[in-house]
């Protein structure tokens, strides 16, 4: 069996789809949890540069050795079954990367008529407290639907017996348009009072259900006594319920002690891909997705079985029911059933989607081969003598030739190969001398590939028209290479390609999938050469920036640039985290500086 998890490195394989990303230290631990709206572009945020800046991130990415993920429906699901995963599994980082802020509770006083609000300062002597939520949201949204089913008091008076008798309040804005029925002035008893009260608790405990039935025959006895008007509004708050109810297929009350299993094959019938989810309490707690080999003659419905059985001891699951979308002999004390309608059956099409899914990346991971019929178009295009599956490409960047910087970028079979892509600072050049540039660093190169005896690319692509490629040509030809590697130039304004020693360029038809790749590298070129050039510049004018303050020395500007690397992270962050670096008395210093505008 396969689990449906990643490597670290294979994040930007994941699907731009809803749904929640789990991620596992060296031992298999759970280390964090997390929602996205779109899982690829959410789990990638976490190593680009400007993340890992923070040294806590870094930490957490650090420890990062396997990705896995569930698919939901919607960005409301994933908020929820984030929720009740991190309550399940308790991921340290889920603590740590937290900021000073508690998550939310929602509070139920003891007073004489309790109030109901949010907070996130936990004292029990205050009343019962229920949560925490990990989302505002969500618990807006729960406290929204307890004020439209019960009039609770939003007021901060001491309703006590002798004040009420005293008659020291009077009735507020809230008892005129019906969000309170008047406690302050004796318009509303004690014990009715309280009996919102416990449904409310009833609300805020899940039990839903129970809530529900007290409605749904508090309507029907109104309706015998011909009260049409009362049976309308519990009609009203049953519909409330039942729709708050509906919202999510994560958090069902009416769904528990439940496992659902799904099972697809692959279109050879070589594996099964299953997956699992445990609901508890009506919430999804784990799920799993796996690949399962066999052999043609074996029977799917007994590997199926099999499955059940092993993922069930796995999360140790003793869950009475079992949904399935294939039915399976059923075995002592487990009820199997096969859903066609209502959420059961929509829980099924979820768990089916998660297991479609990983056959589709299955299938895709195997059937992805070299891209040749692109670089066989390149090599006629470019008439070279051999496929060029490894090209590297040379840009430059520089403002005015101040914090000039080059880069080189790499592809192996007509892909970005990233961990081969170099940045070079400008070393023997002084002032805006884009020629000289471009022949240091691929001097520099190649230099190094032919000093470590490392294998030369099938092509190299200089971005620049006939003087940048002439710079490039005199480079090679200093280290006895020249013509040992291809080696072109691509003009930007009318994508012109040069050759050496050819004043004419040839024109490659704007539609040829050998140009578009071609344009592909210069484009990843200069991306990588611009965004190394302006971290440069904002490093340089972070330190220009911090020269004229008192009492920061050469140190402490090292310092401040390893944390912050930019003057806008640095205005961004907050004077305690300044503080932790390098200390108040310094802090204060480069605080005044930034409101002065001195940085």
């Amino acid at each position: 069996m396969q689990a449906h998890r990643y490597s670290r490195k294979d994040y930007l394989k994941l699907p731009d789809k809803p749904g929640v990303y789990k991620f596992f230290d060296s031992q298999g631990i759970i280390i964090y949890l997390g929602k996205a709206k779109n899982l690829k572009k959410r789990v990638s945020s976490y190593f680009t540069k400007a993340n890992l800046d923070n040294r806590k991130t870094y930490k957490l990415v650090s420890e990062i050795r396997e990705i896995e993920y569930v698919i939901v429906s919607s960005e409301f699901d994933a908020l929820l079954l984030e929720n009740n995963l991190i309550k399940e599994h308790q991921p340290r980082y889920n603590i740590l990367l937290k900021d000073d802020k508690s998550f939310p509770s929602i509070c139920v006083t003891n007073e004489r008529f309790p109030k109901i609000y949010s907070t996130r300062r936990i004292d029990h002597s205050k009343g019962d407290y229920f949560g925490p939520y990990t989302s505002v949201k969500a618990m807006n949204g729960v406290l929204d639907l307890i004020r439209k089913l019960h009039k609770i008091r939003t007021c901060k008076y001491n309703l006590s017996e002798e004040n009420i008798r005293k008659k020291k309040f009077k009735i507020c804005l809230e008892y005129h348009i019906g969000n309170c029925l008047g406690p302050c002035e004796g318009l509303q008893s004690e014990s009715d009072y309280l009996k919102d009260i416990e449904e409310a608790k009833k609300i805020l405990k899940g039990k839903t259900g129970i809530v529900g039935k007290s409605y749904k025959q508090k309507m029907q006895t109104a309706a015998e006594k011909l009260k049409y008007e009362l049976a309308q509004s519990y009609k009203e708050k049953l519909n409330l319920l039942e729709k708050f109810q509906s919202k999510s297929l994560i958090v069902n009350q009416k769904i528990t002690g439940t496992d659902v299993f799904t099972m697809t094959q692959s279109e050879k019938g070589n594996s099964l891909f299953i997956n699992y989810m445990k609901i508890e309490h009506g919430a999804i707690v784990n799920s799993e997705t796996i690949e399962v080999k066999k052999k043609i003659e074996e029977v799917n419905k007994d590997i199926f079985r099999f499955a059940i059985f092993d993922l069930r001891k796995k999360y140790s699951s003793n869950n009475p029911f079992i949904l399935t979308n294939i039915h399976v002999e059923e075995w002592e004390g487990i009820e199997i059933i096969v859903p066609k309608i209502g959420d059961k059956k929509k829980l099924i099409d979820l768990s089916y989607k998660n297991a479609l899914y990983f056959k589709k990346e299955r299938h895709s991971q195997q059937s992805i081969q070299p891209n040749e019929s692109i670089l066989k178009k390149l090599k006629e295009d470019l008439q070279l003598s051999e496929l060029p599956v490894h090209i590297e490409c040379f840009d430059n960047s520089n403002t005015q030739g101040s914090n000039p910087v080059a880069s080189m970028v790499c592809f192996k079979d007509g892909k970005p190969s990233k961990k081969d892509y170099r940045k070079f600072n400008i070393k023997t050049v002084i002032g805006p001398d884009d020629f000289a540039s471009m022949k240091e660093v691929v001097g520099r190169r190649y230099s190094y590939l032919k000093e470590e005896k490392i294998n030369y690319p099938n092509l190299i692509i200089i971005d620049g028209g006939k003087g940048q490629l002439s710079a490039a040509c005199e480079a090679l030809k200093s280290l006895d290479i020249y013509g040992q590697i291809p080696i072109v130039g691509i003009a930007k304004r009318l994508e012109e390609i040069y050759f050496p020693e050819d004043s004419l360029p040839i024109h490659i038809s704007k539609k040829s999938p050998s140009l578009k790749l071609i344009q592909h590298l210069r484009d990843e070129a200069h991306r990588f050469a611009i965004t190394f050039h302006r971290q440069k510049r904002s490093k340089s004018s972070l330190v220009s920036g911090l020269d004229g303050i008192r009492g920061i020395g050469d140190k402490t500007k090292s310092q401040i640039l390893q944390e912050f690397g930019s003057v806008e992270r640095l205005k961004q962050s907050s004077q305690k985290d300044l503080i932790e670096l390098i200390g108040a008395s310094k802090a204060s210093f480069i605080q005044e500086a930034i409101k002065k505008g001195d940085i």
